[in-house]
C-alpha cells in the first residue's frame, strides 16, 4: 500500500517514512502544500499523512481541494492544535482522522492501519482468498494452515492483490500502489517479483495456482482465468 506524507518538518516527516517502511508500506514525503497537493491530486495514493500547518497551502485547502475533485483517499491531519474547534474544522474539512501532536508512533500506526481498512474491496484484518489468509495486523501468511515467509515487497504485492481479488490489475497500477516515487523500477521488476510470489504461495501446494497472469492487461489472484 502507498502512502504520502506532507510534513514541513523534514525530522518528523522522516522518521514517519522510515517507521512505515520497516511495516512494508510504500511512502513517498512532500515537505511543502503545493507540492503535496499536487501528488495528492496527481496520484493514486491508498493513505496520505496530512500536516496542517504548511508552507504554500496548509491542510485544510489541500484537503478542501482533494475531496472538490473526487479524490476519496483516506486523510489523517497532524496538528498541534488541540482545541476542540480545530478539530472540527479539520474532519469538516474532508480529512478522515486527525492526530495531535506530539504523537507515539504507535499510534499512528494504528490510525494508519484502521483508515487503510476502510475503503478496501476486502476490510477487516484478515484477507482471505481461497485457502490462502494474510494478517494485516501480524504480517502473517499462510496457506493450507502453512506459514509462508515473504519478504517486505513480496509482502506488500501480495496484500494489494488479496485487496482487489477476482480484479484484474496493470503493471502500472501495480507500481503506484507497491513501489515509492524513488524506487527504481525496471520494465520486468512486477513479472519479476510476481514470480517470487508464485514460487513461495502457489508451487509448493497441491490446491489450484491462485496467482494468474492475465495476457495482455495484467495479474490478479483468485478466480478461473489466466495462467
Amino acid at each position: 500500500m502507498r502512502i504520502l506524507i506532507v510534513e514541513d518538518d523534514e525530522k518528523i516527516a522522516n522518521a514517519i517514512k522510515r517507521g512505515l517502511e520497516q511495516e512494508s508500506y510504500a511512502v513517498d514525503v512532500e515537505y511543502d502544500g503545493r507540492d503535496g497537493q499536487d501528488s495528492a491530486l496527481a496520484l493514486p495514493y491508498d493513505l496520505i499523512i496530512l500536516d496542517r500547518m504548511l508552507p504554500g497551502m496548509d491542510g485544510l485547502e489541500i484537503c478542501h481541494a482533494m475531496r472538490k475533485e473526487g479524490k476519496e483517499t483516506p486523510v489523517l491531519m497532524l496538528t498541534a492544535k488541540d482545541k476542540i474547534s480545530d478539530r472540527v474544522e479539520g474532519l469538516n474539512s474532508g480529512a478522515d482522522d486527525y492526530l495531535i501532536k506530539p504523537f507515539a508512533f504507535d499510534e499512528l500506526l494504528a490510525r494508519v492501519k484502521a483508515l487503510l481498512r476502510r475503503p478496501q474491496e476486502q476490510t477487516g484484518t484478515i484477507l482471505v482468498v481461497g485457502d490462502l489468509t494474510l494478517d494485516t495486523i501480524t504480517k502473517r501468511v499462510t496457506r493450507d494452515s502453512r506459514d509462508i515467509m515473504l519478504t517486505p515487497k513480496e509482502y506488500s504485492l501480495l496484500e494489494y492483490l488479496m485487496r482487489n481479488p477476482e480484479r484484474i490489475l496493470t503493471k502500472d497500477q501495480i507500481i503506484e500502489h507497491v513501489w515509492d516515487f524513488d524506487a527504481d523500477i525496471l520494465p520486468n521488476t512486477v513479472e519479476v517479483y510476481v514470480g517470487y510470489l508464485r514460487n513461495k504461495v502457489d508451487k509448493p501446494y497441491k490446491g489450484p495456482s491462485l496467482v494468474k497472469t492475465i495476457r495482455g492487461f495484467g495479474y490478479k489472484i483468485g478466480g478461473d482465468s489466466g495462467v
